[in-house]
């Protein structure tokens, strides 16, 4: 059999190998994009609940002209403030009136029910002590009678975000080196087929450069196949999910999607390259009888 023979049959037999590493990397990169996905959504949908938080200052019944517009001035320009909504008198007996079927009003002769404000904050002042420094800032203010948020809430709220950042940190940083081990011995079989080619060409002379070159480059290529269609699956399960649960979209950021899928496949480059160059040199520094 002459050496081009010999090199047909190499190539046909290290294309499966070449296969099924793209095959098993993609997989892999993909629960590991899932796993970020998680995160990003986590951490949206903890910043959800904390601007759905709500603190009402229930104001005066004696207000003096212009009052109302000064504190509403200086409450947008609080950098806590995300929105603001103003209730009269006169509407807090409509929304009461609503809730309850019951006009009090009429029952008791005059509105007992209060103007208010309505503040929904930016989510990193919504901790317990942010909350509490916000409400003395109003102690001064003449026309607000009392704040109100529900402080059970915001605990709640602010102990179960601590716990469950922490263990998504401690599952990330699990399931990363679950995803490196994996891949990198995906890549070791991959090139375990190709130990005595490797061997037979460091015999006839060659360099290093020139033996590792091509499987480097094939690493590379491979490592972004394996990105992009873990990339490509990820979409894919994304849009599904928005599609049958219409309420993720208010979580969903396309631009940091974007980010993250550009993360996946320079993890997927990275770990195939570095696994693959690792492989070549074993097999280089590796004894002609050690390899069988």
């Amino acid at each position: 059999m002459t050496q081009i023979d010999q090199t047909k049959k190499t190539v046909k037999i290290t294309k499966p190998s070449y296969l099924y590493a793209i095959v098993s990397i993609t997989l892999v990169l993909f629960m590991l994009g899932l796993l970020g996905v998680i995160l990003l959504e986590a951490n949206k949908l903890s910043s959800y609940f904390k601007e759905n938080i709500v603190v009402t200052l229930i104001l005066s019944d004696k207000i003096e002209a212009g009052e109302l517009d000064s504190l509403t001035t200086q409450l947008s320009k609080q950098v806590y403030l995300k929105k603001m909504e103003y209730t009269s008198k006169e509407d807090a007996v409509k929304k009461f009136a609503q809730q309850t079927h019951e006009d009090v009003a009429d029952i008791l002769g005059y509105n007992p029910l209060f103007a208010s404000i309505d503040l929904n904050l930016n989510a990193k002042y919504t901790h317990p002590d942010s909350l509490r420094n916000i409400k003395k800032s109003f102690a001064t203010t003449r026309i607000v009678k009392e704040v109100f948020y529900q402080d059970s809430l915001v605990e709640v709220i602010d102990s179960n975000t601590n716990k469950i950042s922490f263990f998504l940190l401690i599952l990330s940083v699990i399931f990363t080196l679950i995803a490196f081990a994996l891949i990198d011995n995906t890549v070791k079989l991959a090139m375990y087929s190709n130990r005595f080619l490797i061997k037979s060409m460091q015999l006839v002379g060659a360099t290093r450069w020139f033996i590792a070159g091509p499987f480097i480059t094939q690493s590379f290529y491979n490592g972004i196949t394996s990105g992009l269609l873990a990339s490509v699956l990820l979409a894919s399960l994304l849009i599904f999910a928005q599609q049958n649960i219409p309420e993720l979209g208010v979580l969903h950021e396309a631009g940091k999607f974007v980010l993250l899928c550009i993360v996946v496949i320079l993890a997927g480059i990275a770990i195939s390259w570095w696994s693959t160059r690792r492989s070549v040199v074993k097999y280089l520094q590796t004894q002609l009888d050690e390899l069988y």
